[in-house]
C-alpha cells in the first residue's frame, strides 16, 4: 500500500457549477472544507493534509471522465475521507462517485462533519449518532448505505474535535482494525 497522508475532503457543489466567477467557492459545504484549510494555514500542527492538493486543479467545464479520474488520484493518495454534512448538502454526481469509490473500492474510514453543529450532544446521544444526525444521511443515500463497511466516526463542526479524529490511527485506511460508528 502506498504510503497515504493525505485526507480527503468530501463536499457538495452544486451542478452545474454556478456561472458566476465563484463557482465552486459560492457553495456553503464548500466554506467547510475552505475552514479546514485556514486552520491549517493558521497552525501547521493541525493534522489536516490536503489531498485536493495532489493533483491539478479540475475546471467547472472539465468533462467527467477527467475529474472522475482526479477524485479517483486523490482517494488513492488519502488515508480517509472527511466528509461535510450539512443541511445544504445534496447527492451530486461527484459526492456519490467519491464515497462510493472511497468506502466501496478502497475501503477508507469516514471523519463526518456537521457544519450545522458545534456541539458533540447536538448529534450524538452516548457515543452514537442520534436522531439528528442520521436524518441527514438520507441525503446521501451512498453513505447511509455502506457506512457501515468502515471506520466511521461523528464530530460536530470544532477543530479539537476534528483535529482528534484527523490524528486518531484507527480512522486511516493503513491502521484500522475492524469496522465501527462512533462519535466523541
Amino acid at each position: 500500500m502506498a504510503n497515504r497522508i493525505y485526507n480527503y475532503a468530501a463536499f457538495y457543489v452544486a451542478e452545474p457549477f454556478n456561472p458566476c466567477g465563484l463557482g465552486a467557492h459560492a457553495t456553503p459545504d464548500f466554506v467547510y472544507y475552505n475552514t479546514l484549510r485556514a486552520w491549517k494555514g493558521k497552525d501547521a500542527s493541525f493534522p489536516f493534509y490536503d489531498a485536493h492538493g495532489t493533483t491539478y486543479d479540475v475546471r467547472d467545464n472539465s468533462t467527467w471522465e477527467t475529474l472522475k479520474d482526479r477524485l479517483h488520484q486523490r482517494l488513492r493518495n488519502s488515508k480517509n475521507i472527511i466528509l461535510f454534512l450539512s443541511s445544504n448538502t445534496k447527492a451530486s454526481q461527484a459526492l456519490v462517485e467519491e464515497l462510493d469509490y472511497g468506502i466501496n473500492t478502497l475501503g477508507l474510514p469516514v471523519i463526518v462533519v456537521y457544519p450545522d453543529y458545534s456541539y458533540n450532544s447536538s448529534i450524538a446521544d452516548d457515543h452514537s449518532p442520534n436522531q439528528r444526525a442520521r436524518a441527514l444521511w438520507d441525503r446521501i443515500p451512498v453513505f447511509k448505505n455502506n457506512y457501515y463497511k468502515v471506520p466511521t466516526v461523528h464530530v460536530p463542526m470544532d477543530k479539537d474535535y476534528i483535529a482528534k479524529a484527523l490524528s486518531d490511527l484507527d480512522l486511516t485506511v493503513q491502521h484500522k482494525q475492524g469496522n465501527f460508528c462512533y462519535c466523541y
